[in-house]
């Protein structure tokens, strides 16, 4: 069974130097954090097309694996949109094993050992995360980031849900949102002619001639090695890299990191592309029956390269109306809140992000509506209103289909293009279904019914056919990490949550 993993060792050895109360509550989080992990990694295993995986055979029992060089690995039945931590151990031959990084090691395929690492810095950084908070309460917060603080344990399926390599747990507890810190942005003076800027830089981020770039004190140390005498206090959203300024925008930084599974960095591509997307995103939202608004993007700025580079846009907080009670919520943080606990509420959820979805995607734009970029408007009663959708640089667009329906197509380019219905598809059902509605259902029973009761009002698109119909795209995230030199999406097929066979 388990062995203690160095990581969990370092972040105690570094804990006891800059946290020492934290001490005894992150070792009894330690067996919790390897289940949630394993659970995570599990559900790769028994589902994403894994090359060394030669077959899976399914009985009573549980789920074996068969693997290329003969051995066994045998656990219990998967769900694919389980959320709860139901994986403690497994089988490879006759050797049990509770520890995900272990396990990975043992298994001793390709580029598991620098995947073995990362599950175990996730282990213990999702066992530090969870030692850090508060007493629950079923309030509801006053500040937007206060929700994204409630996300505590990372991606619902990734295995590398908390994993941040190159981050000391001082620099955890300081920048992740999970910890609550408030968080100094450098503001670095950079020359107007010197950058690459779209959209309308804010005036209160200027200096002359000069605009001030907003810097995570992590990238100043580790990449950019200088120091800004200039601050703004800014509190840290879920991706860690995008903050809220109290009173007023959402910062997005750089951050060369690799957090969960990409180095977070803003590429040019996205800053040369940002306004013309947020305009049309704000004028495609007017085709939604009010059903959705896109935060709009102020300004975006690049200097010297993706390392210094920011985009400044508006809170989603400002389509709520705190006169009637209303607030919006990011999809990640339904979870950790409490609401109606009833199959009604999540059918009624359902039906508005697919009513949307499918809306836009039949006029051509695949949001990337994870439970992270998707947001939902709930009533005082906490009833879902509406959605807001924010961080266009990952959505994909149909000139074809926008040229069908006779929308002026942008003057866009690159990766966001594509009429491929399969991307299209891949891109939406991968991050709204088997993402953001299966992280917050938490099972595939509840997922198919309420999946079952929200699409009998639906249009029978081809769209939504495919979603009856086929198996479910979702990317292979453990797939991604372990192919170095594969570079974007790559994906599984899940069991379609509508199907009696998969629940």
């Amino acid at each position: 069974m388990h062995r203690p993993h160095p990581a969990e060792a370092d972040v105690a050895d570094e804990l006891a130097a800059v946290r020492p109360a934290l001490e005894s509550r992150y070792a009894a989080e330690l067996p919790g954090a390897r289940a949630a992990v394993l659970t995570r990694l599990w559900r790769a295993l028994a589902h994403e097309p894994l090359p060394w995986i030669t077959g899976r055979d399914r009985d009573r029992e549980g789920l074996t694996l068969r693997l290329r060089d003969g051995r066994r690995l045998h656990g219990p039945a998967a769900d694919p949109y389980a959320t709860a931590a139901y994986v403690t151990a497994v089988h490879l031959d006759s050797v049990a094993y509770d520890h995900p990084a272990q396990l990975m090691t043992d298994l001793a395929v390709p580029h598991c050992v620098d995947f073995a690492a990362e599950l175990g810095h996730s282990v213990a950084s999702l066992a530090l995360s969870r030692a850090d908070q508060e007493r629950p309460t079923d309030e509801w917060p006053a500040q937007d980031w206060e929700w994204e603080q409630r996300v505590v344990d990372g991606h619902p399926f990734h295995p590398g849900c908390r994993s941040r390599p190159g981050f000391s747990v001082a620099e955890q507890l300081a920048y992740g949102p999970e910890h609550r810190p408030r968080v100094e942005l450098g503001m670095l003076p950079v020359r107007v002619d010197e950058c690459l800027v779209t959209g309308v830089w804010p005036d209160d981020m200027r200096d002359g001639e000069r605009l001030l770039l907003p810097v995570h004190p992590w990238q100043a140390a580790h990449v950019l090695k200088r120091t800004c005498d200039e601050r703004l206090t800014a509190h840290p959203l879920m991706s860690l890299r995008t903050l809220a300024v109290p009173g007023g925008p959402h910062v997005k930084t750089a951050l060369s990191a690799r957090l969960t599974s990409s180095v977070r960095d803003i590429s040019l591509y996205s800053i040369a592309l940002s306004a013309t997307l947020s305009a049309f995103a704000e004028s495609l939202a007017a085709r939604s029956d009010g059903l959705l608004h896109v935060t709009r993007t102020w300004g975006a700025a690049a200097a010297e390269s993706a390392d210094l580079a920011a985009v400044v846009r508006e809170s989603p907080q400002t389509y709520a109306s705190t006169a009637r009670g209303e607030r919006v919520v990011p999809v990640a943080a339904l979870a950790t809140t409490a609401l109606p606990e009833s199959p009604a509420w999540l059918a009624d959820f359902t039906r508005l992000t697919l009513t949307v979805g499918l809306r836009l995607l039949e006029l051509g734009v695949a949001l990337e509506a994870h439970g992270q970029n998707l947001l939902v408007v709930l009533s005082a009663t906490g009833a879902p209103l509406r959605l807001v959708y924010r961080d266009l640089a990952d959505i994909r667009v149909s000139p074809a289909r926008l040229a069908r329906h006779g929308i002026p197509v942008p003057d866009l380019a690159g990766r966001i293009v594509t009429d491929d219905v399969t991307t299209l598809r891949r891109k939406l059902f991968g991050s709204l279904v088997a993402g953001a509605l299966a992280g917050t259902a938490g099972s595939a029973p509840v997922l198919g019914t309420a999946l079952e009761t929200a699409v009998r009002d639906l249009p029978h698109t081809p769209d939504l056919l495919a979603l009856l119909e086929e198996p479910l795209p979702a990317k292979a995230l453990t797939l991604m990490r372990m192919s170095p030199g594969t570079p974007g999406d790559q994906w599984a097929e899940l069991p379609n949550p509508l199907r009696p066979q998969a629940r």
